[in-house]
């Protein structure tokens, strides 16, 4: 009879969740894991590839809460700003992990940067849905919005600066109503004459 498994892979992978959620990515070493889990670091390397392979499926894990809870907590019932306004709050509870994963770039960022933009371009939608972008206006109006939300939270998590609510929602709403008049991510930019009718256009949209 094969000898039953003392350390399980759910586990080490819940052991390795929770060390990334408190002290961010970089900690996790095997010796860190197995120190952590009480544990021998054996185990690690029956049922992981290496330990990329591991980070890699805590990314994922962590990937998910932030799509399925962290990230979708309501504030002014504005999906989009409640978006952000939930990724703000993330990067004060969770300090080390907001600076390895979005700030220093450590450790599968790809995988967060995927998911940030899936729920960005989805709330967006839900937003905004009398507006008729094409895929890439959308994904320009989306990357603009991260772009002025991780700087928010940045300079909050640096307490180089605070806002109030009511000032990042105010700061947010006119970013975005800037990214969906202006083409500021293309080499160039449309031309200002046909600003007044676009912005008219808009205005028409959103009411």
């Amino acid at each position: 009879m094969a000898r039953k498994k003392e350390i399980s892979k759910d586990k080490i992978l819940d052991t390795a969740y929770k060390m990334a959620i408190k002290d961010g990515i970089e900690g996790l070493t095997a010796r860190g894991i197995a120190k952590a889990g009480h544990f021998s670091t054996q185990p690690l390397y029956l049922e992981f590839n290496n330990m990329d392979d591991l980070r890699n499926q805590v990314l994922r894990r962590i990937s998910n809460d932030l799509r399925t809870h962290t990230l979708q907590q309501k504030y002014v019932g504005e999906p989009l700003i409640d978006l952000d306004l939930s990724y703000i709050d993330f990067a004060q509870a969770h300090v080390n992990l907001f600076r390895a994963m979005f700030v220093d770039g450590k450790f599968g960022s790809k995988i967060i940067a995927d998911t940030l933009m899936e729920l960005g371009t989805e709330k967006f939608k839900e937003q905004y849905p009398n507006v008729d972008y094409d895929d890439q206006k959308i994904h320009d109006i989306v990357i603009a919005n991260w772009i002025s939300t991780t700087g928010m939270a940045a300079l909050v998590v640096n307490e180089i600066a605070s806002f109030s609510q009511t000032q990042i929602v105010n700061v947010l709403n006119a970013q975005i109503h800037d990214a969906m008049l202006n083409n500021r991510l293309s080499e160039t930019q449309e031309n200002p004459m046909f600003a007044a009718d676009e912005e008219a256009s808009l205005k028409d949209n959103l009411a």
